[in-house]
């Protein structure tokens, strides 16, 4: 069931020229104010990981990667679903040392998103990035701080965005509400997790929904998260309150990562013990990789909300279903 919405009275405020020179613009300013806020330095990234290094992103573990053999290396290549894993390896092969990280520019297909629609394609930009931290710094209060730089980094690009385009009128709140999904799910028992962050996100407008992953009273996970990158008592969603499509607009999931002994807990819990075979988690278990931050940024869902898009489609290049396309046409959206 095709699952595309047209906001009533919806029409795109830019020609796709300009949109092209707004996307530009954003994608070249917000990565510089991310850059300075967090202390990054830029690195080139890979389009594939080798299938056994266990360093690809197992997502909800039932994503499938594009997979191909690659004779000459005989090896099995994978297009990466993300880098949350490869950021950490890299910061130790790089010799990068704490209070210093890494960013990128990361390109993903996920074969099985499900459904597509407004928001959600088979093809996946953000700003990858990836921060080398003290043992003292695995805490709260360090995680709200680095929250915060993001945030203000978004709106920064956010203003200068409006001044280059005065046309485009989207406002985003400094202003971060930090909530756990437990207090959320309290709030709100009776609904869905995604209608738990509507209405609060409705509300607060900017808001850092923490600690996901595990099993809440209720008996289920607030959502899905891979049990070997984020610590899920130290992770969460920037999500912010997109006022075109009316709901609440997840823009980074990041948080502190795992370090051997909540590895360890949370392989268990997810049911992942095989994976402590694997390189990546191996190196991890015997604490031979850095303690880290990081996460990662949508591209195409920063130009969406700074913009005011109400379709991906409309800041970037993807395959789409023929019921879609027909939609978006007749509602004189331009799908890229």
């Amino acid at each position: 069931m095709n699952q595309t919405v047209i906001p009533e009275g919806y029409h795109p405020l830019l020609h796709v020229y300009e949109l092209q020179r707004a996307i530009e613009f954003i994608k070249g300013s917000f990565q510089v104010n991310l850059r300075n806020a967090l202390n990054l330095k830029r690195v080139s990234a890979p389009l594939l990981v080798d299938g056994a290094s266990g360093l690809n992103d197992n997502l909800n573990g039932v994503e499938r990667p594009v997979d191909f053999d690659v004779p000459a290396a005989g090896a099995r290549g994978e297009i990466v679903q993300s880098l949350a894993k490869w950021k950490r390896l890299a910061l130790k092969r790089y010799e990068f040392f704490e209070g210093n990280g890494l960013y990128t520019d990361m390109n993903a297909i996920r074969r099985d998103e499900n459904p597509l629609d407004n928001i959600h394609s088979v093809y996946v930009d953000q700003w990858d990035w990836e921060k080398i931290i003290r043992p003292e710094d695995r805490c709260e209060a360090y995680l709200r701080q680095t929250v915060q730089r993001i945030v203000n980094a978004v709106c920064d690009t956010n203003d200068s965005l409006r001044w280059e385009f005065p046309q485009l009128h989207t406002v985003i709140s400094r202003d971060v509400t930090f909530i756990t999904t437990q207090e959320l799910e309290d709030l709100y028992p009776d609904l869905t997790p995604s209608q738990r962050e509507n209405a609060f996100v409705r509300q607060h407008r900017t808001v850092f929904l923490m600690q996901i992953g595990h099993k809440l009273r209720s008996g289920r996970p607030h959502d899905g998260r891979a049990p070997d990158y984020d610590d899920w008592n130290l992770n969460g969603d920037i999500l912010i309150w997109n006022d075109v499509l009316g709901r609440a607009f997840e823009i980074s999931s990041m948080g502190i990562r795992v370090d051997p002994q909540t590895l360890d807990r949370q392989l268990t819990l997810a049911g992942c013990d095989d994976r402590r075979a694997l390189p990546f988690h191996r190196m991890l278990l015997a604490g031979q990789l850095p303690q880290t931050i990081g996460g990662g940024i949508g591209q195409s869902r920063l130009c969406m909300l700074m913009i005011g898009a109400c379709h991906i489609g409309e800041v970037q290049a993807g395959i789409w279903d023929p019921e879609t396309v027909r939609i978006c046409e007749q509602a004189g959206i331009t799908l890229l």
